[in-house]
């Protein structure tokens, strides 16, 4: 690659809260016109660090310089770094749902009326955003509603808006978090099609396959500190030198061994179930599914977004749709209805929620009663909760999953999202299911806390329960899963055991099927 200057010096960042530092004297340096990865495991420093940057965090608040195109800068909040082209697209995409795309991009930045300057111009508005997203190639109407986009049309928009701001270095946290491989691949090939017209971007991800693909120069950070920064001009680092960095050892096998085998005896079985689109009247986002989970297995439930996976889980665990549902749950060969969250706890039935901070936990609330949330009946008599009970049972499972955290009174919300996901796994193993189902569980985590949920997972297993996991990281469910089946348009269109999935077979299922698949005809 071809040297350019350094468009970003960061020199010596420290950054506390309260005796707590985050940061603890950083460097990074980013040339102009490349791609710079920012890795490193949760609660390393990678946001804390780009909140610095981008005035989140303002001059006063830490200590260090930053060195921007030459000139050192002292930005006091976002929009002093916006006004140099600096601009973040945060994973939690900030966009407001019931605006259109046009309001959305000029938010803050409205294209007002050149004579009274106080007028929304909203033909130069709706021409401009047109233009913007012809860049970022999203064909969509300006006027459209962001509340009807798919999240990987939503991410484009942010682009456009960043754009819409003479950006200079782009900053992607968790980019494709929540996108699938081909979404993801097009977002990527987008970033780098910018970055050969000259815009500088740093991404932070923790799909490592991602950043060893886009990025030019990877940073590693470990505890607040720079650890090294690896040339990636040819992308031929491997991942393995990169995980080494993130976690301070080598990770020789990313998906643990399972010592078991499953079991014939089937735990939950889902007959023809069916879910009606409540919006659009006919259509069905579960058309005539139906699943076996047995004892001691991990079954897999691949498919692009939008193939109703979620869907299909939601309703199963009785938490959507209402009225709209049909078909039939057997545990252990018995037929049971599960018509609502508790009659699921009751009947030994787990779901842990793509969605932790929105629906799976309560992020104001301390880690002990989160933990005990789903099966406050362990700890209590006569509807008086035995604090200690609760406490020592908190502990043990902060123990037992290696949670990090300064106490188990320490509220969720200030906890980094991998042991987040620790505490909603916690909270679902408290309630002492026989089926989990677990709905993307290492979303947005580092390949350190990844590790650790899938040891939870196997130990599960080997415990007797039964696991289904959905994923859109095909690697995770070729690595962690017995069996497979693959979902599109509602439909399950493939089953097949570990030994015949692939990356190829299960995509080639997914774009070959234009009608259900009987069970004789799986694969």
């Amino acid at each position: 690659m071809e040297q350019h200057k350094n468009l970003l010096q960061m020199r010596g960042i420290v950054k506390r809260f309260g005796k707590v530092a985050a940061l603890s004297g950083v460097n990074l340096e980013v040339r102009e016109g490349e791609v710079h990865a920012l890795v490193g495991e949760n609660g390393a420093g990678k946001s804390t660090l780009m909140n610095v940057l981008s005035g989140i965090y303002p001059y006063g608040t830490y200590e260090g310089d930053i060195i921007f195109d030459g000139e050192k800068c002292a930005f006091k909040n976002i929009k002093d770094s916006e006004k140099k082209g600096i601009v973040i697209i945060h994973q939690e995409l900030a966009l407001v749902p019931f605006l259109s795309i046009a309001e959305n991009m000029f938010l803050g930045n409205e294209r007002t009326s050149k004579i009274s300057g106080k007028i929304m111009d909203w033909p130069r508005t709706y021409q401009r955003a047109r233009e913007l997203l012809d860049l970022v190639g999203l064909d969509e109407d300006p006027r459209t509603l962001i509340k009807d986009l798919g999240v990987g049309k939503q991410q484009l928009v942010e682009i456009a808006k960043a754009i819409s701001k003479n950006v200079r270095l782009l900053i992607l946290d968790e980019p494709t978090a929540s996108l699938n491989e081909v979404d993801s691949k097009k977002l990527l090939d987008l970033i780098a099609r910018f970055r050969d017209q000259g815009m500088t971007s740093i991404i932070i991800s923790h799909k490592l396959n991602e950043i060893s693909y886009i990025a030019n120069s990877i940073t590693v950070i470990r505890d607040g500190a720079t650890i090294e920064t690896l040339d990636n001009s040819n992308h031929d680092v491997p991942e393995s030198r990169i995980i080494s960095g993130m976690v301070g050892r080598a990770l020789t096998d990313r998906f643990p061994k399972r010592t078991t085998k499953p079991s014939d005896e089937v735990l939950m079985e889902v007959r023809d179930w069916n879910v009606g689109n409540p919006l659009i009247p006919g259509r069905k986002t579960c058309d005539g599914i139906s699943i076996e989970i047995r004892r001691g297995e991990v079954v897999g439930m691949s498919g692009l977004m939008g193939a109703g996976r979620t869907e299909f889980a939601r309703s199963v665990f009785g938490r959507s749709y209402g009225n709209y549902i049909s078909g039939q749950v057997f545990l252990k060969g018995k037929e049971v209805q599960l018509r609502t969250v508790g009659q699921c706890i009751e009947n030994g039935v787990a779901y842990v929620t793509e969605d932790r901070k929105g629906d799976g936990l309560v992020l104001m609330d301390s880690i002990v009663d989160n933990t005990t949330l789903a099966n406050l009946n362990r700890v209590s008599s006569y509807g008086i909760i035995d604090k200690d009970a609760e406490l020592r049972d908190a502990q043990e499972l902060r123990q037992d999953l290696n949670t990090k955290c300064v106490s188990v009174r320490q509220e969720v919300g200030a906890l980094s999202g991998g042991n987040q996901q620790k505490v909603l796994l916690a909270k679902w193993i408290y309630a002492k299911p026989d089926v989990l189902i677990l709905d993307e569980p290492t979303r947005g985590i580092d390949v350190g806390a990844k590790y650790e949920i899938y040891c939870l997972i196997n130990k599960l297993v080997e415990q007797g329960k039964g696991v289904m996991m959905i994923s859109s990281e095909l690697p995770e469910i070729l690595g962690m899963c017995d069996r497979v089946y693959v979902m599109n348009e509602g439909r399950i269109v493939a089953e097949m055991p570990k030994e015949k999935a692939s990356q190829e077979s299960i995509m080639a299922a997914i774009l070959n099927s234009n009608k259900p698949v009987g069970k004789e005809a799986r694969a």
